[in-house]
């Protein structure tokens, strides 16, 4: 028998998510036969088969979370399907013929009144992120080991008593909980708002890609915003290329696509781009790697409603710029009274890598090429 672990599925990510199964126990398969639908971080995948022959287990079922490395199917193999399991387009698969090393799982060992701790990486950082006393978990893993489903399995019987109906969050709102509370452990945010005369923009002009652009001319006056920081080394990493990640709403979570090289981009070229991203994101279609590496966030939740807000970064980048609805106001203009059409835009930073200072011109350079460039 072959035990299949699930391999890295391209992304270096420590889990993914079982969304279908296309088989079960029992089923005969041949090599590159598609077994089970992944999601991973905002994208979803199919997993070929790396062996021709016998399912004789699943190890997990749909809404499961499976640790990369960790058994995945059990095969029983015909013929010379052992020699001819290598050429997946996963990748190099390895067989689980090794048994769990200590050495190789645990971190660290926790003592806790004189008791030691034993878990997996995984288990630990969950448990740090989700605030959670290992000592009082149940192993479940091999040699007395705590595992991510142990931390999970824990946290779901202590909200039991508080939320007696509420459902386990999956896929896309699920990676969302996680980045946000990683967002609220790691980044010092403070957060600027101002507003923007754009009367003088057309009302039918698309006023993301206008965003867009105005971003870039901030980026050229204050380039500390388009960065990443990494806040164990307290090192800062400055970019010359501006890669805008764009929240996308939809009904199974927020996504967020990268337009990379929006320096370069004509104001066709970002309505292309973003049109595009919105249909693959519609359809689900995006790929993985578009929608990683940005260099700052635009956030125009404006269209939906709303006037200002705390826009939330995601580390390592240090800044996102958020855009509220806009809104027909009577203000003083030029002596006198007057109704313009007025854009709220609020912006957060990381404290720890921007200034407020090198902010507040950032968020200046972006009113002042909406108010005149586009003139």
């Amino acid at each position: 028998m072959k035990i299949f672990n699930l391999p890295d599925l391209g992304e270096g990510l420590a889990e993914a998510e079982i969304r279908e199964w296309y088989v079960k126990e029992g089923d005969m398969v041949t090599i590159d036969q598609p077994l089970v639908s992944m999601e991973t971080a905002k994208a979803v995948v199919d997993v070929p088969s790396p062996y021709a022959g016998k399912i004789v287990k699943l190890h997990g079922k749909a809404n499961d979370v499976i640790q990369t490395g960790a058994p995945f199917i059990s095969f029983e193999l015909t013929g010379s399907a052992a020699d001819a399991s290598k050429g997946s387009v996963v990748g190099s698969l390895e067989e689980s013929s090794k048994k769990w090393d200590e050495g190789d799982v645990i971190v660290g060992a926790a003592k806790t009144k004189s008791i030691t701790i034993k878990a997996m990486p995984a288990a630990r950082v969950l448990a740090n992120q989700m605030n959670v006393d290992l000592s009082r978990v149940t192993a479940s893993g091999p040699q007395g080991l705590i595992t991510s489903d142990d931390v999970k399995r824990y946290l779901e019987q202590s909200m039991k008593s508080t939320v007696p109906k509420g459902e386990a969050l999956h896929g896309v709102r699920r990676v969302m909980a996680t980045i946000m509370m990683q967002s609220h452990q790691e980044v010092v945010p403070v957060s600027i708002m101002e507003d923007a005369d754009v009367t003088n923009l057309p009302r039918q002009a698309n006023m993301t890609v206008h965003l867009l652009k105005a971003m870039v001319a901030a980026v050229k006056m204050e380039p500390s915003l388009n960065a990443w920081f990494d806040g164990k080394t307290l090192k800062r990493q400055l970019f010359d290329h501006v890669d805008i990640g764009l929240a996308v709403d939809t009904a199974e979570g927020l996504f967020v696509p990268v337009l990379r090289g929006a320096e370069q981009c004509s104001e066709e070229e970002l309505r292309q781009k973003i049109d595009a991203y919105k249909e693959a994101v519609q359809h689900r279609t995006i790929a993985s790697g578009d929608m990683q590496d940005a260099t700052i966030t635009l956030s125009n939740f404006g269209m939906i409603a709303g006037r200002y807000a705390t826009p939330i970064i995601v580390p390592p980048m240090v800044a996102i710029l958020g855009c509220g609805r806009s809104r027909d106001e009577v203000v003083a203009y030029n002596g006198e009274m007057a109704i313009r059409r007025i854009v709220p835009l609020s912006l957060t930073v990381d404290h720890r890598a921007v200034t407020g200072g090198e902010a507040a011109r950032f968020l200046g350079a972006v009113v002042k090429y909406l108010e005149d460039v586009i003139k």
